[in-house]
């Protein structure tokens, strides 16, 4: 481009001297297209970028991890003159580890028209990743002015974690929901407000559980199987907050949201609905969520990883554990932490504060050999080490 401009300046120098040594007509006709071609270039090319907005679409807001998903640079003209080339540059980050990359972007610009032009982008990890458009240059026909069209054009996507399979076993306990509505599909239990299957006596039955009517008319004993309530108080909370700023910060979140979601679609399999705890950036608040579904789980990751903000602002898990005591208190079958910390004053508060049957607390670890020491420290608490990317070889028979 500067070399076209020194091209142009030497040409109109040229004519110029051509017209001061030979007065002719056309020599002035000669000096006067030299000037005018520039001037007009410039005109239409401002015209061209007054008249240009540009756009970044994606096909939803939601992506799978380690799948390629398309994005479009949509760009709308409502110029009459066209652009020859188009520069566009950009940007995308996980806002989990702010390792921004970049790429150039080439096109042409039809006049009074809309086109686009697509590339596509994958994510090794979850999260959110955050698309730019920096700037858009659009250049005269003969590339001697460069004019600035466009600029901070972002979107973001959420990119979804994957499940993990996990082994462990779920406890059935007595702290039911008083109204419970929700009963196992394939277990008896002992909630007699519904009844679950009714089969022949057996040595050892109640008495008060013969269907006497039905037993009458059978001429044999019929015992009824009560139902076993799912919607037992439960809680995985997700302690979001970063305590390392460094090359593992991006996999030690990941870690994080897959071993959550690994947990609850675990205990979904086996019809354990539970609550979902986590901190949502957005609201600046501590969230939960019913999980009574895959569909509702699906929703609650997603909200979840679009609520995380670019500071990675989260308050600590004191902050939710303190509040819930002073409102409603603990009183649950179980209750899991997932965490990166290592510290111990938030596990001996779960310790000795949380009230629940069973109280697990999931630490991500960067390697096998940086172990969480827990030997005797909690009663009550059962701490479980999980290294970065290994959560099916790391939790195994988890109770909840």
């Amino acid at each position: 481009m500067i070399l076209m401009k020194i091209l142009f300046l030497l040409l109109i120098l040229i004519c110029a001297v051509f017209y001061i040594m030979y007065l002719w007509d056309f020599a002035l006709v000669l000096l006067a297209v030299m000037i005018a071609v520039p001037a007009v270039m410039f005109v239409t090319t401002l015209i061209a970028k007054r008249s240009m907005t540009a756009e970044l679409v994606l096909p939803g807001d939601t992506a799978q991890k380690n799948e390629s998903f398309p994005v479009q640079l949509r760009i709308h003209s409502r110029s009459p003159f066209p652009i020859g080339k188009a520069e566009a540059r950009i940007e995308y980050y996980n806002v989990f580890n702010n390792q921004i990359n970049e790429f150039e972007l080439f096109m042409p610009v039809q006049a009074s028209n809309s086109q686009s032009v697509a590339f596509r982008l994958s994510s090794k990890y979850c999260g959110i990743v955050n698309i730019r458009c920096k700037e858009i240059y659009i250049y005269d026909p003969l590339r001697i002015f460069r004019f600035r069209a466009a600029e901070d054009i972002c979107t973001e996507i959420a990119v979804m974690p994957e499940s993990r399979e996990v082994s462990g076993r779920i406890s059935y306990s007595d702290r039911v929901s008083e109204e419970s509505t929700v009963f196992s599909e394939h277990k008896p239990g002992d909630d007699p407000s519904e009844v679950f299957d009714l089969r022949g006596y057996n040595p050892g039955d109640r008495l008060n559980r013969i269907h006497w009517k039905l037993s009458s008319k059978k001429d044999e004993f019929i015992v009824k199987d009560y139902s076993l309530p799912v919607d037992i108080p439960a809680i995985l909370f997700l302690d979001l907050k970063c305590y390392e700023d460094s090359s593992y910060t991006l996999p030690v979140f990941d870690t994080l949201i897959e071993t959550l979601i690994s947990l609850s679609q675990f205990m979904l399999e086996n019809e354990r609905l539970h609550t979902i705890a986590y901190f949502s950036g957005k609201t600046g608040r501590f969230t939960e969520v019913q999980i009574t579904g895959n569909d509702s789980l699906s929703a609650c990751i997603r909200d979840m990883i679009l609520s995380i903000t670019d500071n990675l602002y989260c308050e600590p898990p004191e902050v939710y554990l303190m509040d819930r005591n002073d409102t409603t208190g603990f009183s649950l079958s179980s209750f899991t932490m997932i965490t990166s910390s290592h510290g111990t004053a938030v596990l001996e508060y779960i310790d000795e504060n949380v009230d629940a049957d069973i109280c697990n607390a999931v630490v991500v670890v960067k390697s096998p050999e940086e172990t969480v020491s827990s030997d005797g420290l909690y009663s009550e608490l059962n701490v479980i080490p999980v290294v970065i990317g290994r959560i099916s070889g790391s939790i195994r028979d988890i109770e909840l």
